[in-house]
C-alpha cells in the first residue's frame, strides 16, 4: 500500500488533521495484513533513519512491550531518530534503558511510587486540588489548562521532589517546552521543519533541559547534606542511589511524564464529558462507584501519550511480520485503544466499558508507567473537587490541540461554570 498525503503518519500536517480524520487512517492500517513501513522525516542538524513500522494493533502492541528482549527500548525510545549526545545527557532517561540498567533505576525510583506513599498522598492531592479551584473562582474562568489541568500535576511531582513553591511556575514553564515538540506556541518550530525554525526549537529544548537539570542536581547535592525525607533525599541516600546526572534525568522524566498524561487526561476528561452529557449525568450521578472506569476510559479515548518506538534486536516474527536487526518500530498506543478487535464500539466514548484493557500507560512489561495509579488519583480528586463545587463546569468551544506526533495535548481550553 502506498502511504498517501493524508495517511504519512512522519508528517506533521498529519498531526494537525482533525481526530477523527487521524482515527480514520489508523483503522485503515489496523486493517492491512502487515504493519506499514513509514519513511522518516529528515530533521535538520539530526541524523534521521529510513523509517519505522507502524504497530497499530493492540495484539501487537502488547506483545511488543512484553518482550523488551526483542523491542528493545535502547538507544532510543522517546525519539524517533537516535537521540544525540547533546540531547541525550539531558532525556536520556531510563525509559531509554533495557535492564540491568533500567531494573536498577526503576527499583530505586519505585519507592516513590509505593501503595504506602501514595496513601500517605491523598490529603495533600486533596489540599491542592481546594487550593487550585479556590485560584480559578477568584481568577474567573480563562482557560482551563493553563488555570487547573496543568497546575495540579506539576505541584504534586514538586512536592514530591521538595522543589520550592515560588519555582513551581519555572518547572512548569520549562516542562511545556520539551512536551512542546513541534508546536510553535512553546518551541518555535511549527509545521515547516526549516533550519531557523528547528535550530530555534532545539535551543529552548536544550535550554529547557538544561534548566531542569541543573535544579534537580542542586536539589541532590542539598539533600546529601541535609535529608530532609523527601523524594529527593530517599533518592540520593541510602545504599542504593541516583548519581547528579540519573537525578537530573529522572527529574525531568517525572515531572514530564507526570504532567503530559495527567494534564491532558483532565483536560480532555472535561472536554469529553461536556461532548457527552448523558456520560457525565452518569459520573455524577454515582461519582465514587464510576470515577476509576471514567479515568480509565478518558485514557483510552485521548490516549495522552501517542507512540514510543522501539528497536529490534534480533530476527523475529510477530504476526506473521519478519522483524530484522536494527527494524525502527513505533508502538501507537492510541490506534491500539481504538482496535474493534479488543473493544467493542471502540469510537464510543463510555465510562462503564467493562473489561477496559487500554494501553494508555504503555504496554504491559518492564515499561509500563510507574505513575499509572497516581495519575488516577490526581484526576480523581480533580474531578471531585471541581463537580462538587463547580457543578455546572463545561468546556466551551473546541480546544486548542499541541502539534505533535507524540502527546496528544491540549494547550488551552476554554470553559465556563
Amino acid at each position: 500500500m502506498t502511504i498517501s498525503a493524508d495517511m504519512d503518519l512522519s508528517q506533521l500536517p498529519f498531526w494537525s488533521l482533525p481526530q477523527a480524520h487521524r482515527m480514520e487512517t489508523f483503522r485503515r492500517l489496523r486493517a492491512l495484513d502487515q504493519p506499514q513501513f513509514v519513511p522518516e522525516q529528515p530533521l535538520p542538524f539530526i541524523k534521521s533513519g529510513a523509517g519505522y513500522y507502524a504497530i497499530v494493533r493492540h495484539a501487537d502492541v502488547v506483545e511488543a512491550s512484553r518482550t523488551p528482549e526483542v523491542f528493545s527500548s535502547e538507544p532510543c525510545s522517546n525519539s524517533i531518530p537516535d537521540m544525540p549526545r547533546w540531547l541525550a545527557v539531558y532525556f536520556g532517561s531510563m525509559i531509554n534503558m533495557d535492564d540491568p540498567k533500567h531494573a536498577r533505576l526503576r527499583r530505586i525510583v519505585s519507592r516513590a511510587f509505593t501503595p504506602r506513599v501514595l496513601a500517605k498522598m491523598e490529603e495533600d492531592l486533596e489540599r491542592a486540588a481546594a487550593e487550585i479551584v479556590d485560584q480559578a473562582i477568584k481568577e474567573g474562568p480563562r482557560d482551563f489548562v493553563t488555570q487547573v489541568a496543568a497546575r495540579l500535576p506539576v505541584r504534586v511531582i514538586c512536592d514530591m521532589m521538595g522543589v520550592p513553591p515560588a519555582l513551581h511556575d519555572l518547572v512548569l514553564r520549562r516542562t511545556n517546552v520539551i512536551l512542546g515538540n513541534a508546536d510553535p506556541e512553546y518551541t518555535g518550530i511549527g509545521p515547516e521543519l526549516t533550519r531557523l525554525n528547528v535550530a530555534r526549537g532545539l535551543a529552548r529544548l536544550i535550554h529547557a533541559g538544561y534548566s531542569l537539570n541543573r535544579l534537580a542536581a542542586r536539589l541532590g547535592d542539598e539533600r546529601r547534606k541535609r535529608p530532609t525525607g523527601d523524594l529527593v533525599s530517599l533518592l540520593v541516600n541510602g545504599e542504593e542511589r541516583l548519581t547528579s546526572q540519573e537525578l537530573g534525568s529522572f527529574f525531568i522524566l517525572l515531572v514530564v511524564a507526570g504532567s503530559e498524561t495527567t494534564r491532558n487526561a483532565i483536560a480532555h476528561g472535561l472536554k469529553l464529558l461536556t461532548d457527552h452529557p448523558d456520560q457525565r449525568r452518569l459520573l455524577t450521578d454515582n461519582f465514587e462507584g464510576l470515577i476509576g472506569k471514567a479515568c480509565d476510559e478518558i485514557i483510552r479515548y485521548a490516549t495522552p501519550v501517542i507512540q514510543f518506538r522501539r528497536t529490534v534486536t534480533r530476527e523475529h516474527v510477530m504476526n506473521g511480520m519478519r522483524y530484522r536487526p536494527g527494524d525502527k518500530v513505533l508502538l501507537f498506543y492510541n490506534s491500539a485503544n481504538r482496535d474493534e478487535s479488543v473493544f467493542r464500539d471502540p469510537d464510543a466514548f463510555d465510562i462503564t466499558r467493562d473489561p477496559n484493557p487500554h494501553v494508555g500507560f504503555g504496554g504491559p512489561g518492564p515499561h509500563h508507567c510507574l505513575g499509572a495509579h497516581l495519575a488516577r488519583r490526581e484526576m480523581t480528586v480533580m474531578f471531585r473537587e471541581l463537580f462538587t463545587r463547580l457543578p455546572d463546569i463545561r468546556a466551551v468551544g473546541e480546544p486548542d490541540y499541541l502539534l505533535s506526533n507524540f502527546i496528544n495535548g491540549i494547550k488551552h481550553l476554554r470553559y465556563a461554570y
